[in-house]
Order: structure tokens, then sequence, then C-alpha cells
């Protein structure tokens, strides 16, 4: 019936003169689009053939008891559905958005290995959290009992906001630093608006600080504030930097001007989107706007900035990538839905190196084939020889992942051990460092991850910091 009734709006308003289908728009399409994905959510949660061994929820890394919140969602307890979702998900609104669901919950799904098509469990995951915003059943974060101790928390991105959300249920007094002058990180600057609306990431942020969670902006730690300093203001610190630090490209003229980095990119969008002043999109330089775009690389952040690349209007937009789409390792799904929108991907390229005049004018492409299997089972590409060519491009995107920075060094900190992968040393279970009392969460330990991992060991994190300032109470009374 919703469907009906979407389909029927639809038709009458189009015929309507224009100002009268403005009004009747603005005051019906609301209704009836909730009406329509109630009953959609609804549709598709019922599909859930509630079998034995859920592989959904298995293969969740917060491990979400999705089989039952989605029988919640079928049988319209919807409250309930949303109650039982963040029990485990300190941001379940944020998963349902940005999820690689097609290799986690949804493409493991016994209906989807059937044949049949998944039940599409992170739509349903954002519609009740949604639903759940609307209707005032996110309750404001009200510790029982407020205590003395305190936990710093370095990096305002998921795994430090789920760790700050934990502590501060339990009564702890939390502050985050970051570097940026919004909470966030790469959820609010990194993640693309038509992905993850800001709106979304704020109104968590609001709950927290609402809840005494005292947020320190534009603090570069090892600049601005020292790590020692940070460590002797609280009774424990979490780092949750994430990592930021760009893999570049090497070649001819890889430094020329229009070549740039994708955070810097993506960046320029986001806060253009909050209306910032960004003078470095306002003169050309990172908008895509009439241009021929060329982005390097095939992971998520690639498929986010071909996709911001076609929404400001680029002339054409072009992803390469050294391997073929099977053995990319990006979304699948992403990679569909930039093919919709008009991105064309050329598989099994890399760049040599870069024409440019005055500023890039082209890649000087070299095409690849796959050879034989390394110890990981990926077939390593192989450049053929004498076939290079020259793909035009007025702005080249690298979109090729991330490092981490090195903290020890830039925090001038002793003792901080490091992975040689650069990576804080940190216990998988506890997350702590070798530092006493300092504990680590996400990327910056993990290396470039996903934020449901991220919100996993910041919630982990959380329970074992607790730990620890138990047995200093205990240590302290002895």
């Amino acid at each position: 019936m919703a469907k009906e009734r979407m389909l029927q709006f639809v038709t009458v308003s189009r015929e309507m003169p224009e100002k009268r289908a403005a009004s009747v728009r603005a005051q019906d399409f609301g209704e009836i689009y909730r009406e329509f994905a109630a009953a959609k959510a609804a549709e598709q949660a019922a599909r859930c053939s509630q079998c034995g061994v859920p592989y959904c929820q298995s293969h969740c890394p917060l491990h979400n008891n999705i089989p039952d919140w989605l029988r919640m969602t079928a049988e319209g307890r919807l409250q309930e559905a949303y109650d039982l979702a963040q029990a485990t998900n300190t941001f379940p609104e944020i998963c349902g958005r940005i999820c690689p669901q097609d290799r986690l919950c949804e493409g493991n799904c016994v209906i989807e290995q059937a044949g049949h098509g998944t039940v599409t469990i992170g739509a349903i995951e954002k519609y009740i959290t949604d639903t759940a915003w609307d209707n005032g059943w996110v309750k404001p974060i009200r510790p029982a009992e407020d205590r003395a101790e305190s936990v710093g928390i370095i990096g305002a991105g998921p795994g430090g906001l789920a760790a700050a959300d934990a502590l501060r249920r339990a009564g702890i007094q939390v502050t985050v630093y970051d570097r940026h002058d919004r909470a966030g990180g790469l959820m609010t600057y990194g993640i693309p608006g038509f992905k993850l609306e800001k709106d979304v990431i704020v109104q968590r942020i609001t709950q927290l600080e609402q809840a005494g969670v005292q947020f320190v902006q534009n603090c570069s730690v090892g600049e601005d504030l020292a790590f020692d300093a940070i460590r002797g203001r609280h009774d424990a610190v979490i780092i949750a930097t994430g990592v930021y630090k760009s893999r570049e490209l090497d070649g001819e003229h890889a430094g020329a001007a229009g070549i740039v980095r994708a955070i810097d990119y993506l960046t320029a969008s986001n806060r253009k989107g909050f209306g910032d002043e960004v003078p470095e999109f306002d003169s050309g330089e990172l908008d895509a706007e009439g241009k021929r775009v060329v982005v390097i690389g095939g992971g998520d952040t690639a498929m986010d900035c071909v996709r911001t690349a076609i929404r400001q209007g680029a002339l054409s937009v072009k992803c390469l990538y050294r391997r073929d789409r099977e053995n990319m390792p990006g979304s699948q799904r992403e990679v569909a839905n930039a093919e919709e929108e008009g991105v064309d991907f050329v598989w099994l390229t890399a760049p040599r190196g870069f024409t440019v005049g005055g500023a890039v004018d082209g890649v000087i492409v070299q095409q690849m084939r796959l050879g034989p299997p390394d110890v990981t089972g990926r077939h390593a590409p192989e450049v053929i020889e004498g076939a290079d060519y020259v793909e035009a491009a007025d702005l080249v995107i690298k979109a090729l992942g991330f490092e981490p920075e090195d903290l020890p060094r830039l925090w001038g900190v002793e003792g901080l051990e490091v992975t040689r992968w650069g990576t804080v040393r940190a216990d998988f279970r506890s997350h702590a460092t070798s530092l006493p009392g300092v504990f680590a969460v996400g990327d910056i330990v993990r290396g470039a991850s996903l934020v449901v991992w991220a919100i996993r060991d910041g919630r982990e994190a959380a329970e074992n910091v607790l730990s620890y300032l138990a047995g200093a109470q205990a240590v302290a009374a002895e």
C-alpha cells in the first residue's frame, strides 16, 4: 500500500502546477516517505530466515544481534529493535550508512548465499536508528554516579568517540583532544556527505557534549600540547589518532600542480558542505568542476573521490587500478554505484609518470597483467612492456591509502613501542600499550581499517580502562 501511495504521489505532483506541487510535496512527501520506508524495512526484515547459525552476526565485528532486531522490525517493535542494536553498537545509524555490508553481514546472509538476494541489513539498521532519533528514543547519557577519575582521549574519530561514550556512561570524566576544528575524524572530513550526512555525526557529538565530555579542538599533540602533559592531567590515556599520512606516488613530475592527495580533496569538499571558506577549493585547485579527473587507487577512499568528482560536475572521471575488478580492495557495491553515476574504471593500469604543461595535463599509464599469486594468494600485477599510453587529466587524485605517522618522534615520547609498520603496538585484547595507563585503538593499531572495527576497539578499550582504574584504586587503598 505504501508503495502505491508513493507512486501515486509522484504522478499527481508531476501533473500539478509547479507552485502547487511544491506545496503538496513539502506537506505530504515526508509523511508518505516515512510510511514507505517503514513498509520497506518491515518487508525486508521479514525476509530473514532466522537461521540457526547467524553468519550475519558472526561476520559483524561488533557481533550485533542482527536476527533478533530484524524480527522485531518485521513485527513493528521498532523501539525494542533500536534498544537491541544500540546495546552492541555505539553508532548504529553511522554503521548502517557506511559499513561495507556486502563484505560483512549482508555478504554472509544465507539468503544471499542461496542466490535470492540478501536482506538489506544496513538499510534497516539506518532506518530503525533514524526512527529512534525522530521519536526521542535515544536517551541522554546520564551516569548513575559521577567518578573522580579522568581519561584523556587523543583523537575524536569513531574509536575515540566510542570509548568516550562508554567511559562517560560509567561516570568517568572524559576529555577528547583532536587536531581538527570539528570532532568526528574521517567521518567528518574524509567521508562525503552523500554517504554520511554530517548532521548524523553532529547529533552524536552533541549527545556526548551534553553528557559532560569535554572536547579540546585544534589541538595538535606534540605542538600545542605535549603528550606527557596529557598523561599528567589524566588517570589513563587512549590513543585514537587514526592514520593520516598519505602514501605517495613516484615517477616523473609526481609533484606537479594538479596532483593532489585524496584527504586534501575530500576535506575541502566536506568543508564547503559545512559552509566554510576553503581558498583551495574556491581557486579551483581542489574542485573537479569542468575537469578531466583521474583517481589512482582501488579502495573505498578512491570510490569516495570518484563519486565526489561526479557531483562536482567533472567533465570526465576515470579510476586507474593496477589489478582487476575481482581483486580490488574497495566495496563492490561502491564500484557499482560509481559506474551507474558515470565513472569509468580502467583496470590493470598504473601511473608511470605524468605529463605537464605548467600543471599536470596527463597521466603516463602503464598497462598491467596479473602474474602468479603471492604468499597471501593475491595475484601480483606485472607491467606489460611497451604498452604505455597517456591519459588526459586536469586533476589527478592520489587515493593510495594511509599510513601511520611516527607518533613517538612527533610527540617526543620515549617508550611508546610501535610495530615495523609504524602502528602503535597494543595488546589485541586489552588494547594496552607499552606505557602504563596508555591504551590505543582503531587505525593507529590496525592500520587503515573500517569504522566498525574502530568502534569495537573503543568499546573494548573502555572496559579495560575501567578495570585498570579499579586496579589503581585498589593499590592506592592498600
